[in-house]
């Protein structure tokens, strides 16, 4: 009887804001809702895209959310929450359509329905399980806390890889798995117990933290798709900091170079090439097909006097795996200093069609450079393009692609000016981006408006990260360390 009665009391609720809406005021303009999810291309496996109403007080939504293909979807409160089981079957049954959200906002008892918008289902898989990220307070200063994060994208789960909790004053940058693979996984730890864990499939390695030959750490890592090598910088790197408002810190090398990794030989592979007296190389990445090393190189300045003066281009030399052999010229093949800029974080598309990289006014510590755009680089004809349709007005930087090469997820700190965020967009045949969408969150205003940490160096994982951070900072505490010998 408790039920009958619980029942008909819902269905009463239902109907009630039901005939509600259906008596709203229409107005001709799309809600102002927070993320901005209006048009944008979602990967059929993400997460629900709950969003607030950022259009003033309110004190109910409702939103009704109807398939192209089929199915409907609706929910109200006080924000969009919804379902994650209910999203992903009308998201599934969308792919290659749309998703219409009709929203409505309910104030001193009247409702206002705004202008429908979609939300488009993109063709193309992510089937990637998740993303891999640093999160850290925006300062850089100091350390405070922070660490590796990873996050499922089929719904709202984050777990750490590894935080500086584990080993007081430790600090954990610069992560890369082999085209998404985290069963090749590195990441360098600085600090008094400074390291370079490799893992491959689960045995973990710890390389002594700075070189003789080296001269400096193992920074920047990208690994070659055999995974059979990992190439990397090495960075004299020292921070400068602004007093000057709307610039805050500033990176620049006292000198960097670029070199490849066998973990299995433990050799490091140099050459004079990529190791000049007058020149930083540095950020090297390798191509799809691995026969090609890209790498920025700037000629060096006296810093910190002169760090409008760091200047990056884009170079590549050629790369053989079989040999672990360099080539014998180096090629530039985007000049960003002729058109008065600074080239930062190339990545190569791994279907060898495309290079994504930072375009800035100088250096290359472009997350705090508020002009620093992203640029597209074709490599079969040469030609560039900025990217306006994913680009803002604030600082967009560190990118990454997965591995069918249409999805990247970037850094933006276009939301406040002050925190880099993570947006996703899609990458159609044509080169064609489509609006970027802000990584989903369950309850999104409330976590993004309390976060106090940036995210950076984002990237996709096949599978969810496995690595026993208990152990791991056992063996950063005993300072027990592979050394590397040249080849």
């Amino acid at each position: 009887m408790k039920r009958i009665v619980y029942l008909f009391g819902l269905l009463l609720m239902l109907a009630s804001c039901q005939h509600q809406v259906k008596d709203a005021v229409v107005v001709n303009e799309h809600p102002k809702i927070y993320p901005d999810y209006v048009n944008v291309t979602i990967p059929v496996n993400i997460a629900p895209l709950n969003f607030d109403f950022a259009g003033g007080d309110m004190e109910r939504m409702d939103v009704a959310v109807k398939g192209s293909k089929g199915g409907e979807l609706h929910v109200q409160g006080e924000e969009a929450d919804f379902d994650v089981d209910e999203w992903h079957e009308i998201v599934a049954q969308n792919q290659d359509g749309h998703l219409t959200l009709t929203v409505c906002v309910e104030k001193d008892g009247k409702w206002t329905q705004y202008k429908d918008f979609n939300i488009y289902v993109s063709t193309y898989a992510l089937d990637e399980w998740g993303l891999t990220y640093r999160r850290i307070a925006p300062g850089y200063e100091i350390y405070s806390h922070m660490g590796l994060y990873q996050r499922n994208l089929s719904n709202f789960e984050e777990v750490a890889i590894i935080e500086n909790t584990h080993v007081p004053g430790m600090c954990v940058n610069c992560h890369s798995a082999r085209q998404t693979d985290p069963s090749r996984f590195v990441f360098h730890v600085r600090g008094n117990h400074g390291a370079t864990m490799f893992q491959i499939d689960g045995k973990r390695e710890w390389l002594k933290a700075k070189s003789d030959l080296l001269g400096g750490s193992m920074v920047y890592p990208y690994w070659h798709p055999s995974g059979k090598y990992c190439a990397f910088s090495t960075n004299q790197t020292r921070q400068g900091f602004h007093v000057v408002p709307n610039e805050r810190i500033e990176v620049f090398d006292l000198s960097s170079d670029v070199f490849v990794y066998n973990p299995i030989t433990h050799e490091i592979i140099t050459d004079s090439l990529l190791s000049t007296k007058d020149w930083s190389e540095n950020t090297p990445v390798f191509s799809s097909d691995g026969k090609t090393l890209y790498y920025m190189t700037c000629y060096q300045r006296e810093y910190p006097l002169q760090y409008k003066d760091e200047k990056y281009n884009l170079c590549k030399i050629d790369f053989d795996p079989e040999t672990g052999k360099f080539g014998n010229h180096v090629d530039t093949i985007f000049n960003a200093v002729k058109m008065g800029k600074s080239l930062t974080w190339p990545r190569p598309s791994y279907d060898g069609k495309y290079l994504l990289f930072t375009l800035m006014d100088y250096g290359y510590f472009s997350i705090w450079h508020n002009e620093s755009d992203q640029w597209l680089l074709d490599l079969k004809t040469g030609e560039a393009r900025c990217l306006d349709e994913i680009n803002s007005s604030k600082a967009d930087s560190y990118h990454n692609w997965n591995l069918n090469s249409h999805w990247v997820v970037f850094t933006s700190r276009r939301d406040d000016g002050y925190y880099s965020r993570l947006y996703l967009a899609s990458i159609d045949e044509k080169g064609h981006f489509t609006k970027p969408f802000l990584l989903p969150q369950r309850h999104p205003y409330d976590y993004y408006s309390k976060s106090l940490y940036s995210y950076n160096t984002p990237d996709f994982t096949k599978t969810k990260v496995e690595f026993d951070a208990y152990n791991a900072a056992h063996e950063i505490l005993s300072d027990e360390r592979v050394e590397t010998q040249a080849k």
